[in-house]
Protein backbone atom coordinates (compact mmCIF):
# COMPACT_ATOMS: atom_id res chain seq x y z
CA UNK A 1 0.00 0.00 0.00
CA UNK A 2 1.51 3.32 -1.32
CA UNK A 3 0.65 6.15 1.20
CA UNK A 4 0.77 9.69 -0.49
CA UNK A 5 1.63 12.40 1.40
CA UNK A 6 0.29 15.86 1.40
CA UNK A 7 1.50 19.02 0.16
CA UNK A 8 2.17 19.67 4.30
CA UNK A 9 3.93 17.05 5.05
CA UNK A 10 6.19 16.82 2.10
CA UNK A 11 7.08 20.74 3.39
CA UNK A 12 7.47 19.43 6.96
CA UNK A 13 9.65 17.30 6.11
CA UNK A 14 11.52 19.09 4.02
CA UNK A 15 12.32 21.33 6.88
CA UNK A 16 13.19 18.48 9.31
CA UNK A 17 15.47 16.75 7.07
CA UNK A 18 17.20 20.59 6.38
CA UNK A 19 17.58 20.43 10.15
CA UNK A 20 19.29 17.46 10.30
CA UNK A 21 21.61 18.19 7.44
CA UNK A 22 23.24 20.92 9.25
CA UNK A 23 23.31 19.14 12.27
CA UNK A 24 25.11 16.14 10.61
CA UNK A 25 27.31 18.49 9.02
CA UNK A 26 28.35 20.26 12.22
CA UNK A 27 28.90 16.88 14.15
CA UNK A 28 31.28 15.88 10.63
CA UNK A 29 33.10 19.07 11.40
CA UNK A 30 33.59 18.07 15.48
CA UNK A 31 35.04 14.60 14.78
CA UNK A 32 38.60 14.15 15.81
CA UNK A 33 40.49 11.48 17.49
CA UNK A 34 40.18 11.41 21.35
CA UNK A 35 36.73 13.18 21.36
CA UNK A 36 34.41 11.81 23.49
CA UNK A 37 31.04 10.33 22.11
CA UNK A 38 29.11 12.67 24.72
CA UNK A 39 30.42 16.24 23.37
CA UNK A 40 28.79 14.80 19.68
CA UNK A 41 25.39 13.86 21.49
CA UNK A 42 25.73 17.81 23.77
CA UNK A 43 26.17 19.46 20.34
CA UNK A 44 23.44 17.63 18.15
CA UNK A 45 21.05 17.70 21.14
CA UNK A 46 21.43 21.63 21.01
CA UNK A 47 21.39 22.16 17.51
CA UNK A 48 18.77 20.22 16.79
CA UNK A 49 16.45 22.23 19.97
CA UNK A 50 17.99 25.45 18.79
CA UNK A 51 16.47 25.04 15.38
CA UNK A 52 13.33 23.89 16.28
CA UNK A 53 13.40 20.29 16.61
CA UNK A 54 13.26 17.79 18.90
CA UNK A 55 15.79 14.64 18.74
CA UNK A 56 14.16 11.41 17.98
CA UNK A 57 16.05 8.98 20.09
CA UNK A 58 15.84 11.09 22.88
CA UNK A 59 13.37 9.62 24.83
CA UNK A 60 11.89 6.83 22.86
CA UNK A 61 11.65 3.86 25.52
CA UNK A 62 13.58 6.15 27.75
CA UNK A 63 16.62 5.98 25.41
CA UNK A 64 18.38 8.79 27.39
CA UNK A 65 20.37 10.63 24.41
CA UNK A 66 19.79 12.21 21.16
CA UNK A 67 22.43 10.05 19.69
CA UNK A 68 23.48 6.24 19.16
CA UNK A 69 26.89 6.65 18.58
CA UNK A 70 29.99 4.26 18.02
CA UNK A 71 33.52 4.44 17.98
CA UNK A 72 35.04 2.84 14.47
CA UNK A 73 33.79 -1.11 14.64
CA UNK A 74 31.50 -0.89 17.27
CA UNK A 75 27.98 -1.74 17.26
CA UNK A 76 25.62 0.44 15.60
CA UNK A 77 23.47 1.27 18.81
CA UNK A 78 25.89 2.50 21.14
CA UNK A 79 25.43 4.87 23.80
CA UNK A 80 27.55 8.18 23.94
CA UNK A 81 30.45 7.90 26.86
CA UNK A 82 33.45 10.41 28.04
Amino acid sequence: MVILKSSEEIKRMRESNSILVDVLAGLKNLIEPGLATIELDKYAEYEAIKKGAKPAFKGYRNYPYSLCVSVNSEVVHGFPSK
